[in-house]
C-alpha cells in the first residue's frame, strides 16, 4: 500500500516539530485504548514533555502511519523521527530501562515496595487466580494514582514482591508509587472487590442518596459523576454535577485538598475506587455516593431513567 504525498507531508511536518511523538487512540489526559494508556503511563515517568497525535481523530494519519514506518498498530512513539516501536515495545524498554537511557535519564529504582496484603484480599486473589497456569499477577499505578490488577504473563524486568504469600509484579514506576499500600478486600451491598489504600490517605466516606440530595441543597458538596458518556446518554447526571470525563482528572486535582467532593458512578463501584484516587491525592473531605444513579432514581427523583 502506497502512502498519499500530502499524508506523508503532514507526518514529516508532525515529526519535524517535536522531538518526542506518540500516534496513539486518546491523548495524554485521556488514552482511548489501554495499549495507549500504557504507553502514556511509560513515558509520562521517564520524559516531561512529548507531542501526542489523537489517531481516532483523524482516519487518514491512522493508516497513514501504519504505512509510513511499516508498523500495523497504534500505538508508535517516534524520537528523533526515529521510529521506536509499539506498546509492547515500550513496556519492555521502561522496564529494562533503556527508555531512561534513550531520554538521557537516571536509571529507574528498582527497590521493591514494602506492602501490605490482608487476609481477606489474600484469600480473594488465591480463588480468582485459582488454575490461571503461566500468568502472573501485576498491579499498575498511574501518576494519578489509578489502579488496576492485571494477569499476564511476567516479564524479565519486572520488580517482584511478595507479601501475605501472595506474588505480586510491578513496573519501575508502579513499584514506587506502591510503597506502604494496603490491598484489601472490600464488600458493599453493590459489589465487592480489591481496593487500595495509600498511606496517608483519608479513608472514603459513604453517602447515601438522601443526604447526597440534602447536602447540594445545602451547597456543602461538589457532585462529580464517573459514567462513561454511554451511561450520561441513557441517564442525564444530577443537576449541578460536573462530569469527570468532560473536565478531566488534572483539572479536579487542582481544587483545594478540603474541597467536599461526592462521587457518582451507576450504582456506587467505579465512584468508590476514583474517590479512593482522590483521597490518595490527599483530598480530605472525599464522599462515594452509595447505589450511585440507580439509587438517586429510585429514592430521590423518579423520572431519572434506570437501565
Amino acid at each position: 500500500m502506497s502512502l498519499d504525498p500530502a499524508t506523508r507531508e503532514r507526518i514529516e511536518g508532525l515529526l519535524d516539530s517535536h522531538r518526542v511523538v506518540l500516534f496513539m487512540k486518546g491523548d495524554r489526559q485521556q488514552p482511548m485504548c489501554g495499549f495507549s494508556a500504557a504507553a502514556v503511563s511509560a513515558l509520562g515517568d521517564v520524559v516531561s514533555q512529548f507531542h501526542t497525535v489523537n489517531v481516532l481523530e483523524d482516519p487518514e494519519i491512522r493508516e497513514g502511519i501504519k504505512v509510513f514506518g511499516s508498523w500495523p498498530t497504534i500505538p508508535q512513539l517516534y524520537v528523533e523521527k526515529e521510529l521506536v516501536g509499539g506498546a509492547d515495545i515500550i513496556k519492555q524498554m521502561y522496564g529494562s530501562g533503556e527508555l531512561h537511557a534513550l531520554f538521557g535519564v537516571a536509571a529507574p529504582d528498582r527497590t521493591p515496595p514494602e506492602i501490605t496484603i490482608t487476609d481477606k484480599a489474600a484469600e480473594a486473589i488465591r480463588e480468582g487466580t485459582a488454575g490461571a497456569q503461566g500468568v502472573a499477577l501485576h498491579l499498575s499505578i498511574g501518576p494519578d494514582h489509578s489502579a488496576g490488577f492485571q494477569l499476564a504473563p511476567a516479564e524479565p524486568h519486572d520488580i517482584v514482591v511478595v507479601a501475605n504469600g501472595i506474588e505480586v509484579h510491578f513496573d519501575p514506576g508502579s513499584a514506587q508509587r506502591a510503597k506502604g499500600i494496603v490491598i484489601d478486600w472490600v464488600e458493599t451491598m453493590q459489589g465487592a472487590g480489591l481496593s487500595l489504600k495509600f498511606p496517608g490517605a483519608t479513608e472514603v466516606k459513604s453517602l447515601t442518596v438522601s443526604e447526597l440530595k440534602q447536602r447540594l441543597g445545602e451547597g456543602s458538596v461538589m457532585l462529580v459523576d464517573v459514567r462513561p458518556a454511554d451511561g450520561r446518554a441513557q441517564a442525564a447526571p444530577v443537576p449541578g454535577a460536573r462530569v469527570l470525563e468532560e473536565e478531566g482528572y488534572e483539572a479536579l486535582a487542582a481544587l483545594p485538598k478540603d474541597t467536599a467532593i461526592a462521587f457518582m458512578c451507576h450504582h456506587g463501584v467505579s465512584s468508590r475506587g476514583v474517590a479512593e484516587r482522590f483521597a490518595a491525592h490527599g483530598f480530605t473531605d472525599i464522599y462515594n455516593v452509595e447505589g450511585g444513579i440507580d439509587a438517586w432514581a429510585s429514592e430521590v427523583d423518579t423520572s431519572v431513567p434506570r437501565y
